[in-house]
Formats: C-alpha cells, sequence, structure tokens
C-alpha cells in the first residue's frame, strides 16, 4: 500500500502505437504519461521540484506556492500543496482549458488569470510578470520556477528518461517531444543520449511559438509552445525542431483515438502531427519513442468538438516548411522513403493546401 505522500507518479506504460503508425515503416514508442495520479507529465515535474524545495527548506508550513501554468502543473501543484496543507495560486491565461480550471479549484487552489497579451503575443511574458508581483506581495510566497529550476529536466532525467531506457525493446533512433518549458525535453535528452549517443533530439512545436525563433501569433493548443525563449533550453542539444498546426493537433488527436483507443490532450495531438511528417523522411531501420503528455477528457469542448477550431484555423503545412535542422550532426530525415509526405499522410487529403494556399495562411 501507498501512502498518500506516494502516490502514483511515474512508472507509467511504454507501448507501441501500431495502429497508428504500422511498425513495417517505422516503430514509434509511446509513455502515457496521461495515468500519471494528476493525469499528466507535470505531475513528475511538481513532484520533484516540491519534493527537492521540501528537503532544502525552501518549502515551510508557512509557505503560499506561486506558479505561472497553461493547466497541467498547476493541477499537479495544486494536488501538492492540498496534501501538505499550504495555499497555493495559479496565474494562469484565457487559454486554459475550463475542465482544467475546475481541478484546480477543486483542489483548492486560486486562480489569478491573466488577460493582457504580451509582446511576443502570447501570454507567457504578462503570467510571468504577474508572479513577480504576487510573490512581492504575498506574505510566504514561493516561486519554483518551472522554466528556469534545473529541478525540471532532473525530474525526468531521472524519471521518463531512465524508464525509456530501462523499457524500450529495440534502440530508438529519434527521439520526440513537445516544448513548453523544454525541461522534458532537455532531461529525456541528456538521459538517453547517456545510453544512445547518436539519438536524434528532435523538438515538437506549435505553430506561433517563439521558442526556436519562430514568429509569435496565436496559438489555441494548451500546454506546447511558448512566447518567450524558456531558460531549460540548451539549443545545441537539439538536433531539429518540427512544427504542427492546431488543426493538424486536432486532427491527430481523433485519430488517435479512433486508431489506437486513447483519448489524449492537445499536445499529444502535436506531437502524433508531427512524427506523422516525420515518418515519411526517415531512412530504414528508424525507430521513434515519445510521450503523450496529458488526458483528453479536459479538452472535450475544444479539441474533441467537431466545430473546432474555427475554419480559419483549419490550416496544415508540409514536411518541407515544417521541419528545420538546428545541430550539426548528420541528418537522419534528408532521404525521403516515399514521393509525398502529405500524400502519403492519415490526413484527409482535402485539407492538404495548396502552395499558394500555404503562403496566404502564413500571412495572416
Amino acid at each position: 500500500m501507498q501512502s498518500s505522500a506516494e502516490l502514483s507518479v511515474g512508472n507509467t506504460p511504454l507501448i507501441a502505437l501500431d495502429r497508428m503508425f504500422p511498425p513495417d515503416m517505422v516503430p514509434v514508442f509511446a509513455k502515457l504519461e496521461m495515468l500519471n495520479v494528476g493525469g499528466s507529465v507535470k505531475d513528475r515535474t511538481a513532484h520533484y521540484m516540491v519534493s527537492q524545495a521540501l528537503a532544502a527548506g525552501r518549502i515551510t508550513p508557512e509557505s503560499h506556492l506561486v506558479e505561472s501554468s497553461s493547466g497541467n502543473l498547476a493541477i499537479a501543484l495544486a494536488m501538492i500543496a492540498k496534501r501538505e496543507g499550504i495555499p497555493f495560486t495559479a496565474v494562469v491565461d484565457p487559454n486554459l482549458a475550463p475542465a482544467n480550471r475546475c481541478l484546480i479549484e477543486a483542489f483548492g487552489g486560486h486562480i489569478d488569470l491573466v488577460t493582457e497579451k504580451d509582446e511576443a503575443g502570447g501570454y507567457l511574458h504578462t503570467r510571468v510578470r504577474r508572479v513577480d508581483e504576487l510573490v512581492r506581495t504575498i506574505p510566504g510566497a514561493v516561486w519554483l520556477n518551472q522554466y528556469a529550476n534545473p529541478d525540471n529536466w532532473r525530474a525526468h532525467y531521472i524519471g521518463i528518461g531512465e524508464e525509456i531506457v530501462r523499457e524500450m525493446p529495440v534502440e530508438p533512433t529519434h527521439v520526440v517531444a513537445a516544448v513548453s518549458t523544454c525541461g522534458t525535453l532537455m532531461g529525456l535528452a541528456r538521459r538517453l543520449r547517456e545510453r544512445w549517443p547518436n539519438i536524434e533530439v528532435v523538438a515538437v512545436d506549435l505553430e506561433g511559438s517563439v521558442i526556436f525563433g519562430g514568429t509569435g501569433g496565436n496559438r489555441q493548443i494548451p500546454g506546447i509552445g511558448a512566447s518567450r525563449v524558456p531558460e531549460q533550453l540548451a539549443l545545441p542539444e537539439v538536433d531539429a525542431v518540427i512544427y504542427a498546426t492546431d488543426w493538424e493537433s486536432t486532427l491527430a488527436c481523433r485519430r488517435l483515438a479512433e486508431s489506437q483507443g486513447i483519448l489524449a490532450g492537445g499536445s499529444s495531438g502535436t506531437v502524433m502531427a508531427a512524427i506523422a511528417k516525420l515518418i515519411p523522411n526517415l531512412r530504414k531501420g528508424s525507430c521513434i519513442v515519445t510521450l503523450l503528455p496529458d488526458r483528453g477528457e479536459r479538452y472535450l469542448d475544444t479539441v474533441y468538438d467537431p466545430d473546432w477550431p474555427a475554419q480559419e484555423r483549419r490550416l496544415t503545412r508540409p514536411f518541407a516548411a515544417s521541419f528545420r535542422r538546428l545541430g550539426e550532426r548528420p541528418a537522419q530525415a534528408s532521404q525521403p522513403r516515399r514521393p509525398s509526405a502529405a500524400a502519403s499522410s492519415w490526413m484527409p487529403e482535402a485539407h492538404i493546401l495548396s502552395a499558394n494556399t500555404l503562403s496566404e495562411g502564413a500571412a495572416r
């Protein structure tokens, strides 16, 4: 029996996504992070950051936790704060899923909503500035700062990274993971490269994010991308980035539910869409490992709503417009196995836009 302080975090299942991505093409393995006790990979981040802060005396019975979050970390921190008997304030923005807000409040967390967009067209700068204000005014305020705290990436180095090393049945050639704070990606990259030095690290970002130098813009899938470059990011450790749109993410979520019976959150769809673009451009013998960050019940009124997103946001991008190599390592995605990534994708062909339409869409 586990005590309440040892609720199930980590040791999530690793499964083959063999119905969505037939293994005779490129096998894809995924950790089901939605099966953590709080429903997301951020449970690992929150539990490790808090445990380290408690051990160091940074968090005491008089503390008041304050954190900026797009949803999942706030849920995990609200749960932990309730167990520790300390208050918690989540600084969030309008992209917070209604279900996630309800969960934060159900655990006793206080919501502090910012509504003003920042200079990059998102809310992250605004949220961080609001956290700074609260830390100066709330007695006993403690900001663990998921964006710069090294315990963020360490949580995934000793957690999901170690589990993948132990559980993978074959050697992966690529690790593909979503980015926001970049803690998950950095922890994974560092642990997996210790075991498999030649593994390619591919970041998945959402169109409209500025993390890898993209143009800031409207993003409607929460939990992925950012309007500022996070301190956690070590760019030389990332080989490439591949982007997906809100619509591609939505289609991929629905496809994952149809093919694998897995109801995953929006950022999981972004990763699935990126992998669908990547696979036709990989060499024979490639193998991908990834993770599904959170569960889909929280997005039934967005990602799984047939009328979402708005028609003008139903855009797709071909591989060539989505993929960018960052490092100097030999290219692994330079020899296509089939002539057209778009034509071979499970994405409905009606949604594959012409080059002219893509250019017009990018200008909006």
